[in-house]
């Protein structure tokens, strides 16, 4: 009897013990879900790069900045003969409703709207950000903005200039041709933005976010 006991306590505890974990693995899911969107959008953009452009475009991924106000964090500036993209990548779903001067976008899934910031103007804040760094090293005019959205979503409104869906961007960039910058200062350029880069860390992460949460207040 005791024996039967004993058997049926180890298997409820065993039974508890992997509800608790499954639980803890949602739990976690639920807190970086956001995050992960984030970085499988990123890496569609590193694919589309690796796959559709030669070795004249560096691509540079997840560039942490200090701004003088906190940070601003940049998910791909890529480097390029012909100019300098900054790339802000949205991994969203459902409907898209936005015009290139709104201050907030809408995301619609079914009856739920989700506001978010427009994108061209946090993008706008990153190429400011990137000048200061390369003041005197490039030329104004030379750093293009480009919105990269997943083909998940759709746009019910009409999609503003340099702002695609999936690999759509690939083309914006391959139609500037003019070899402006040289190799040696391009490999300057990428220098001087490495150089002032945050490590890329979860420490960089957690900080960059405590600062949004500063400037948002």
């Amino acid at each position: 009897m005791e024996v039967e006991s004993m058997q049926l306590f180890n298997e409820h505890s065993h039974l508890l013990l992997i509800t608790f974990a499954f639980f803890m693995v949602y739990i976690i899911f639920l807190i970086f879900k956001s995050r992960l969107k984030g970085k499988i959008g990123e890496w569609v953009v590193q694919q589309h790069v690796r796959h559709h452009l030669d070795n004249r475009y560096i691509l540079l991924n997840n560039i942490t900045l200090p701004d003088g106000d906190g940070t601003t964090q940049i998910d791909h500036i890529l480097l390029s003969p012909y100019g300098l993209f900054v790339i802000e990548t949205k991994n969203y779903r459902g409907w898209i409703y936005g015009e290139e001067k709104q201050k907030m976008w809408t995301q619609k899934i079914y009856k739920n709207n989700y506001k978010f910031q427009n994108p061209i103007h946090q993008n706008y804040k990153h190429i400011k950000v990137i000048e200061t760094y390369l003041l005197g090293v490039i030329e104004d005019g030379l750093i293009h903005s480009i919105v990269v959205f997943m083909p998940d979503c759709e746009f019910k409104t009409q999609m503003p200039t340099q702002v695609f869906k999936g690999r759509a961007w690939i083309d914006y960039v391959l139609s500037f041709q003019d070899e402006i910058i040289p190799i040696m200062k391009l490999k300057r350029i990428q220098m001087q933005l490495e150089k002032n880069a945050l490590d890329q860390s979860w420490k960089t992460h957690r900080v960059h976010v405590e600062n949004l949460k500063l400037k948002s207040k």
